[in-house]
C-alpha cells in the first residue's frame, strides 16, 4: 500500500508567523510553490497560501492606491492571514486517505507531520505524479 511518505516533498520550506507577507510571497515565487507551512518553535502552527496573500492585498471591495498594496505586503505578518491549526497527515498515512482529504476538503496541499514537527508536504501535484507512475506501469504491463 502506498503511503504519504512515498510521494511527499520532504523537508519543505517553512516560514515564521512574524515574517511579512512580502517575504512569504517572495519565498513562494523563488521556490515555485504555492503554500508554506508556518512554524514557530519547531511546531506547525498554520499554513499560508498564495491565495491567502492575494486575498489580503487585492480586495475587490476596497479601492486604494498601489503604494498601499506594497505597504500591506511589507507590514502585515503571515500570522494575520494564515490558516491556523491546519489539517495534517502523517508520513504513514495511506496515500488514498490523503487523496480523499484533498478532494473532500478542496485543499491543494497538506502538511505532513510527526508529532508537531513538519517533515513534508503532500500536494495535488504529488498525487498526479503518483497517478502518472501507476498509469505508466499499467501501460508497460500490457
Amino acid at each position: 500500500m502506498l503511503k504519504v511518505a512515498d510521494y511527499m516533498t520532504p523537508n519543505p520550506v517553512t516560514i515564521s508567523p512574524s515574517n511579512s507577507l512580502r517575504t512569504a510571497m517572495q519565498m513562494m515565487e523563488s521556490g515555485g510553490f504555492r503554500r508554506l507551512p508556518v512554524v514557530e518553535g519547531g511546531r506547525l502552527i498554520g499554513i499560508i497560501t498564495d491565495r491567502d496573500i492575494r486575498l489580503a492585498v487585492n480586495s475587490p471591495l476596497v479601492l486604494r492606491d498601489k503604494w498601499y498594496d506594497s505597504y500591506l505586503l511589507d507590514h502585515v505578518e503571515v500570522e494575520a492571514c494564515m490558516t491556523p491549526n491546519p489539517v495534517t497527515v502523517a508520513p504513514s498515512t495511506p496515500l488514498v486517505d490523503a487523496a480523499r482529504l484533498l478532494k473532500e476538503r478542496k485543499f491543494s496541499g497538506l502538511p505532513v507531520v510527526e508529532g508537531a514537527r513538519v517533515v513534508g508536504i503532500i500536494t495535488v501535484t504529488d498525487m498526479l505524479d503518483c497517478l502518472i507512475n501507476l498509469l505508466s506501469e499499467e501501460r508497460r504491463a500490457q
